[in-house]
């Protein structure tokens, strides 16, 4: 416990850091606005491609540690999709606030998950880490601009503009870039690598900083229903169901233990700047970034503590 609490409290003082700066030193919106672009557009897809092109796979359970996480996602969304009237029906919810729930209980933040990963397994945990990355955002993105083109403000989108959305999608492209550098053994001089790996170390205090700064705290006065539902599907059922999965599949030690990382982070920021832009319901989804992430302070201890046991005893 004491080596969890060692991983995850430096990350959410930097979360706490950037709520602190947004209300001090910080607190024009075009600031935070200007960062959280440079981050998505730039410093992440950096990360992206250099974590996963440079990620030593040998010794990493690729298809398990893939199927573990997928099936989650897979699971998950197909009953969100299955349940959807019911969904709506009960937390009385339009399309666009169905959306921002689908987003909150599917996706996945990927700066908490690198930098706990990293720093409770070293090398290792980034490389697995690093798979984790190659398969979940591409299929993580693809999922949420479908349903948000299915039941967004902008609901009817055209398959043509559908396709210039993934097609336009940093996260995507960076992915596959990374991959195909890593499949192919594609020599990249060392001064690109070295460039790149600069951006990516930014990006994750930068991204956790806009974390922070996209807390809002107001709404913890009283958080909708659907905010509850959504973040008992992250923050709980999620990792339970990865970590079932993946015990299944054989899976142990650091793969086990970064897959439940990956699957008990709460959601990712990134997804609200998709509700923005494609008409889903951004106030509440920022509300359950903001539930999210609190919780996350306490169910994510709990939940490695208890993979780290299964580790340890097996």
């Amino acid at each position: 416990m004491h080596a969890v609490l060692g991983a995850l409290v430096p990350v959410f003082l930097v979360i706490a850091l950037g709520a602190v700066l947004k209300r001090g030193l910080l607190p024009e919106a075009s600031h935070w606005i200007a960062l959280e672009r440079l981050t998505y557009f730039v410093l992440f897809p950096a990360l992206l491609i250099v974590s996963i092109s440079r990620a030593e796979l040998g010794e990493v359970a690729v298809v398990e540690v893939s199927a573990a996480l997928l099936g989650s996602i897979f699971i998950v969304g197909a009953a969100l999709t299955l349940a959807r009237p019911a969904i709506c029906r009960a937390f009385a919810l339009a399309g666009p606030s169905y959306t921002s729930l689908f987003q909150g209980a599917l996706r996945w933040n990927t700066y908490i998950a690198l930098a706990v990963s990293g720093t409770l397994a070293g090398t290792k945990g980034l490389a697995v880490a690093a798979v984790g990355l190659a398969v979940m955002i591409p299929v993580l993105n693809t999922l949420s601009v479908i349903v948000l083109a299915r039941h967004g403000e902008n609901a009817g989108t055209s398959n043509r503009l559908l396709l210039l959305q993934l097609v336009r999608n940093p996260f995507i492209w960076s992915c596959a870039a990374g991959a195909l550098i890593n499949a192919f053994d594609v020599p990249i001089p060392p001064v690109i690598v070295t460039f790149g790996d600069i951006l990516g170390r930014a990006s994750l205090a930068l991204g956790l900083l806009v974390v922070g700064a996209g807390l809002r705290l107001e709404d913890l006065r009283r958080p909708r229903a659907a905010t509850w539902f959504a973040s008992a599907v992250k923050l709980l059922f999620m990792p339970t169901l990865a970590v079932g999965i993946g015990l299944m599949l054989g899976l142990r030690e650091v793969e086990l233990l970064v897959v439940a990382v990956g699957a008990s982070v709460p959601s990712a920021p990134n997804g609200y700047v998709l509700a923005r832009q494609m008409g889903g319901d951004a106030p509440l989804l920022a509300e359950m970034l903001t539930v999210q992430t609190l919780l996350a302070a306490l169910t994510m201890p709990a939940v490695i503590a208890v993979v780290s046991f299964i580790w340890h005893a097996s």
